[in-house]
């Protein structure tokens, strides 16, 4: 499934997915879980030091200016955290989902 939803074209103005749409999804796409209420997803890399963390800040960062979706980054030594959601569906929408799949199959 992450293969295919990588490859799906990001959509403007695209509606939120319910919570059970989340949950399916999220089954498919390992490391990501929601947070914020539901209102986004996240993933928590761990990495063997800065250097690692700062690569994986920059490959999330390449891929929400490609579409035009950008997440919201922390990284540091040992680690990197990246959230994707849509402000202006208030939730998750399938760009964030394709979008973290991206992520996952660079990452």
């Amino acid at each position: 499934m992450t293969e295919d939803l990588a490859r799906e074209t990001i959509v403007q103005d695209a509606a939120p997915i319910s919570a059970a749409q989340l949950e399916q999804a999220l089954a498919g796409l390992e490391g990501w879980a929601a947070c914020n209420g539901g209102k986004a997803i996240r993933r928590a890399f761990e990495t063997r030091n800065f250097a690692r963390a700062q690569v994986i800040a920059g490959l999330a960062g390449g891929i929400g200016e490609m579409a035009g979706h950008h997440p919201d980054i922390a990284y540091g030594w040992g680690y990197c955290r990246v959230t994707f959601t849509t402000h202006s569906a208030q939730g998750v929408t399938r760009n964030d989902l394709i979008c973290a799949a991206r992520l996952n199959a660079v990452a």
